[in-house]
């Protein structure tokens, strides 16, 4: 028999996976993940500064890390001033249900980390970090509209708006190089 987690508000059984059971979770928490890796990898990419992607990739994952953290004890605190007694537990749970943040930074800080051994440059890394940041917005994007019951063209449509901001910061890269 479904758990309570497994029943849409209807009343009947929800499809099984992550986007399809909480699909505004991995849009709002992966999206903002990725946007975060684009616009670090994008400054700490210095044009003629000394390469250091293994430290760049710890400064994406600890911002990540950070972030995450705060936004989930921000929760807390907004539960707690809203006079909401929630107990201890669920106060961990808020801050560690950040984790698909974290997870959105990992290909960056991975891109990273093969560029300092030296599999490929660091500018290389970081264009490719921001290449494929910008791609699975769109993948992201397009997944949760389509697990949110939207058509095909709709959710294309989604992930595209979702994209944008990609290239927003791909844009914004290049002018400031």
């Amino acid at each position: 028999m479904p758990g309570r987690a497994d029943r849409d508000p209807a009343g009947g059984a929800a499809p099984r996976g992550i986007l399809r059971r909480r699909p505004e979770r991995w849009l709002f928490k992966g999206i903002y993940g990725l946007v975060l890796a684009s616009a670090l990898v994008a400054a700490l990419d210095v044009p003629g500064g000394e390469a250091e992607p293994g430290q760049d990739a710890l400064w994406v994952l600890l911002t990540a890390l950070t972030s995450g953290a705060a936004h989930g004890y921000a929760h807390v605190i907004a539960r707690r001033a809203s006079g909401d007694g929630a107990t201890r537990p669920s106060r961990v749970r808020a801050v560690l249900s950040e984790w698909p943040l974290a997870v959105a930074v990992l290909p960056t800080v991975a891109m990273l980390l093969a560029a300092e051994a030296g599999w490929w440059a660091e500018d290389t890394a970081a264009d490719t970090a921001l290449l494929l940041n910008t791609v699975l917005l769109f993948a992201l994007g397009t997944s949760a509209a389509r697990a949110a019951g939207l058509g095909r063209l709709s959710s294309c449509r989604a992930g595209a708006l979702d994209m944008l901001i990609g290239l927003v910061i791909i844009a914004a890269d290049a002018l400031i190089e």
